[in-house]
């Protein structure tokens, strides 16, 4: 299945979207949240979607679509993932996985505006897979990790470079500004995804391509991620991993390439869809 979410930010609705046509799926009564995943909500979904076979309504071709998945309890994300990437921005490939941690108010969807952040001057972009955690875990076998996947989504880890190198502290300062994780357009249940370690993502600004790769570079795949974030945290269902991006960000130019108000970005993965999101200088409410 292929899960989305529909309509005003705050008031989503959800959907399914099938051969490539949007259904309303709200009379389910559940949003996709850590209850729907806990309570075995992709199998009942699936049922409801049998039941009502030929009787769901389509959603509008103009309405929004916000984040796949209601706001999670966490969103965490994987520094330093591909060896190109590690190499663009001059340090050694780790040894162990790079965490870090993404506000939940940074999510959005995936055509939505992205908001450049008072007084930024280093906005840059990253392609990323992200996973959407089924169940909860902790503690979890490698070789088990993947039956916690409940899907797989296309997410943009917007980044500030100055919050996040220049500012003392931790990444989490250039990570977690309002819109800075658009998500989406769907998420696909783990099922629909035939080879994880073989999935390109590319990412273009201003119709350029910048960045280009394939997971088969992830320096720790996914199943080696999940076990090792389980280990320092128990991940609750509908819980994200973001797995890192490949070599292209706008750090790793000579001179870095930064994201102005009115660029645009556009971005897909295999088998996960597009997106595409239009930079906007921050504006006081």
């Amino acid at each position: 299945m292929k899960l989305i979410r529909w309509g005003n930010p705050g008031k989503e609705k959800t959907g399914v979207l099938i051969n490539d046509i949007k259904y309303d799926t709200s009379a389910f009564g559940e949003d996709y949240n850590e209850q729907f995943f806990e309570t075995d909500g992709l199998a009942r979904l699936k049922k409801f979607l049998a039941d009502h076979s030929g009787k769901l309504q389509q959603v509008g071709a103009n309405e929004r679509l916000g984040s796949p998945v209601a706001r999670p309890s966490k969103i965490l994300c994987i520094g330093l993932n591909y060896a190109d990437h590690a190499k663009e921005t001059g340090v050694a490939l780790p040894t162990e996985p790079v965490l870090f941690l993404k506000s939940t108010t940074a999510l959005g969807g995936p055509f939505d505006d992205v908001v450049i952040p008072k007084d930024s001057v280093k906005t840059d972009w990253e392609v990323e897979l992200a996973i959407v955690i089924g169940k909860k875990a902790s503690y979890v076998d490698e070789a088990d990790a993947l039956n916690y996947v409940a899907g797989y989504m296309l997410h943009n880890d917007v980044t500030e470079r100055g919050f996040q190198f220049e500012r003392g502290g931790t990444w989490d300062k250039g990570k977690g500004c309002d819109t800075f994780a658009p998500m989406g357009p769907f998420m696909a249940t783990a099922d629909e995804i035939k080879d994880i370690d073989n999935m390109r993502l590319w990412l273009k600004v201003n119709g350029k391509t910048m960045q280009d790769g394939n997971t088969s570079n992830f320096i720790f795949n996914v199943p080696v991620v999940i076990a090792y974030v389980s280990k320092f945290m128990t991940l609750l269902p509908g819980d994200i991993i973001s797995t890192g991006t490949p070599a292209g960000v706008g750090l790793g130019f000579n001179p870095p390439i930064y994201l102005k108000a009115g660029d645009v970005m556009e971005l897909g993965i295999d088998g996960l869809g597009e997106s595409k999101q239009v930079l906007k200088a921050y504006v006081k409410n």
